[in-house]
């Protein structure tokens, strides 16, 4: 299985590509967990992640070929 990851922002910042394809990750709290460990300057930050253009607020399933961005804190007005 493959996902594309796309980070927005000043997360972008922290990630050495705008896009980084990510293989073995089954769900939203597994790729947390890969994303802080491989990139530690972004545990210390808060984020969110969308899901295939949907804000995520509690683990989900990922599948094969699933557009994952991680985008900073914002706020509407």
């Amino acid at each position: 299985m493959e996902i594309e990851v796309i980070s927005f922002g000043k997360i972008a910042e922290f990630l050495p590509q705008q896009k980084i394809s990510i293989v073995n990750i089954s769900d939203t709290d597994e790729l947390r967990v890969y994303l802080e460990k491989n990139f530690p300057d972004l545990a210390g930050t808060k984020y969110k992640l969308a899901l295939n253009k949907n804000i995520v607020q509690v683990k989900t399933e990922i599948n094969n070929n699933d557009v994952v961005a991680i985008m900073p804190p914002f706020s509407g007005g």
